[in-house]
């Protein structure tokens, strides 16, 4: 079904999941996504990965497609960008404690799966789901990254020199603490824009 570009939409029957975790997730539009048979090349270019077509999300986005270029542009840089900085577990691990710290339980989910494949410590980031940020997570290393992930999510004036000096201590350098910078920040925005756009919803039985 479509809806024109206004309609609100609401989910009655959907039962949100209340609880974080590492399962895939389905999410629901709050307004309507723009229909696949309206993309336009331009529309089809601002998705980036063609693919994404098909997730209601990036559809929603798509209907300002040179915003969603930029802001898909900017988050595969953060994530994928090989060169030096952190490993990719780990900004993974910075965008799943953001998304628990701010309650986005779809985004959580997403980035506590994409840690735990990464980084093989599935029992620690099923504890940061479980517990909360201040939960151990198995190393200091992680603990100061998922604090320093708070404390910019809280208001980038809450990181300061005492967190820049903690992920040092920790072993991380230059290029390391600002992949984390900018992986809490891109994902403090996100979850705020997913948060007021829709909901999540179990996955669809097969």
């Amino acid at each position: 079904m479509t809806y024109p570009e206004n309609t609100l939409i609401a989910h009655p029957d959907n039962q949100q999941p209340l609880e974080f975790t590492q399962a895939q997730l389905e999410w629901l539009p709050w307004l309507a996504p723009l229909p696949e048979e309206d993309f336009s090349p331009r529309h089809q270019a601002g998705l980036v990965d063609a693919a994404r077509i098909k997730s209601p999300y990036f559809r929603l986005l798509a209907r300002d497609p040179d915003t969603l270029a930029a802001r898909t542009r900017t988050d595969k840089d953060i994530f994928y960008n090989p060169d030096a900085g952190l490993p990719r577990a780990e900004r993974e691990l910075a965008a799943a404690a953001t998304s628990r710290h701010n309650g986005c339980i779809y985004c959580a989910s997403v980035h506590a799966r994409f840690a735990s494949h990464f980084s093989k410590r599935t029992e620690y980031v099923q504890r940061l789901l479980d517990h909360g940020t201040d939960a151990d997570l198995g190393d200091e290393r992680w603990n100061a990254i998922a604090q320093a992930s708070v404390a910019l999510s809280n208001t980038p004036s809450s990181f300061d020199q005492g967190h820049v000096l903690r992920l040092r201590a920790a072993g991380l350098d230059d290029a390391a603490v600002s992949d984390l910078i900018h992986g809490a920040a891109f994902f403090n925005w996100a979850n705020r824009l997913m948060l007021s756009l829709g909901e999540p919803a179990p996955a669809a039985a097969n």
